[in-house]
């Protein structure tokens, strides 16, 4: 490393340009990857955080929520086999608030008022059975929209007017807020809509492993189950989003690779000479390889440093509506890989040390 610090101090800006395009390209990936991250959560962040394990369904629908239609029949039925189910409602709507014409896009979920799938409050009260017209509202509905508790909305389809009890976090769907219904409520809003005399809901939470999957589709007929990650990937939208920027980002890996592989080479190349003289002075190739590489790490671990900072930074001066999320997790994992791109880029330029011959390089010192 000795060799490695000492040429970084003497060729400051051209190590200095370097970093600055590591850094530019790890602060995109960040980016990239926050915004990815934040509209998956956006998009179902009330699929991938609901307290169940996995939804029942009906069969060929292909595992959209919004195209199943069960009855309250096979609720019965599945809760006879001793497995914890409750039904799900879903519906998208827009609702206004009493006395104002504003729109407000919204998806209406509906559950038993005690039941497993009701998320905590983080302000105010749940659903109450007691009060099937007291709603549970996200907190997005709060901080766009200026809602408090005891407003009331009315749903634009069916009329029906809603009062705000509480608000909760982390319940979107398909880019849209939820407001969690009782099912006394659900039933008023389907307007009379039904199946066969019985009210009918979307889906039916369970929980349970995969012996409580088999006995479920083994007893009931027309319906599959699926799991939440597959009912999240279902959602319209979720699949085209998730894939053009992962895709963005896949290629942001390649290009940072292939730009640190051509700079450390056409460097490497200016080198030569001294890497030829130093070999003959009795310095190992070993010796040699091993400072380039402390050179490429020790750059790139600056980089990734200073471009994980400037995206914190840009987060802030990101407008509140846009969806940007990025865990401890996914900043480790990712600038290990961006650690890895960088020490696969300089492979080449280690090659070249390796054939770098002392007498013919010195023979060319002139």
């Amino acid at each position: 490393m000795f060799l490695a610090v000492r040429e970084m101090k003497h060729s400051k800006l051209r190590y200095l340009l370097i970093g600055f395009i590591m850094t530019l390209i790890t602060c995109l990936v960040f980016i990239i990857s926050g915004l990815a991250s934040g509209l998956s959560s956006d998009n179902g962040s009330s699929i991938q955080n609901m307290n169940a394990d996995y939804l029942v369904l009906e069969s060929d629908v292909d595992t959209r929520l919004d195209r199943s239609v069960l009855s309250e029949e096979i609720l019965d039925e599945i809760q006879d086999l001793n497995v914890d189910a409750v039904p799900l409602g879903q519906q998208m709507t827009s609702v206004t608030r009493d006395g104002m014409d504003q729109k407000m896009d919204v998806t209406f979920f509906a559950t038993d008022a005690d039941g497993f799938l009701v998320p905590s409050v983080v302000k105010g009260k749940g659903l109450d059975a007691g009060h099937p017209g007291h709603v549970l509202v996200d907190e997005k509905l709060k901080r766009e929209e200026g809602l408090k508790i005891g407003d009331v909305l009315k749903d634009e389809i069916s009329g029906e007017k809603l009062k705000v009890a509480g608000f909760t976090e982390g319940q979107t769907f398909s880019h849209t807020p939820v407001i969690y219904i009782t099912n006394e409520k659900w039933e008023k809003i389907q307007q009379g809509f039904s199946k066969k005399g019985k009210a009918v809901v979307n889906a039916i939470a369970i929980q349970g492993g995969e012996d409580t999957v088999d006995k479920v589709e083994s007893s009931l007929e027309n319906v599959e189950v699926v799991s939440k990650e597959e009912a999240l990937e279902s959602i319209p939208s979720y699949q085209a989003e998730q894939t053009s920027l992962n895709m963005m980002i896949a290629f942001l890996f390649v290009i940072a690779a292939f730009v640190l592989a051509v700079f450390f080479y056409v460097i490497t190349l200016q080198k030569t000479q001294q890497f030829g003289v130093l070999k003959a002075l009795g310095a190992k190739t070993g010796y040699l390889a091993g400072n380039l590489i402390g050179q490429v790490i020790l750059l790139s671990v600056i980089s990734i440093g200073m471009g994980v900072g400037c995206t914190f930074g840009i987060q802030n001066l990101f407008p509140e509506g846009i969806p940007f999320t990025i865990s401890n997790q996914m900043l480790v994992q990712y600038s290990l890989l961006l650690l890895a791109v960088a020490v696969l880029g300089s492979l080449l330029s280690l090659f070249r040390v390796v054939k770098v011959d002392a007498i013919e390089a010195i023979g060319r010192v002139e």
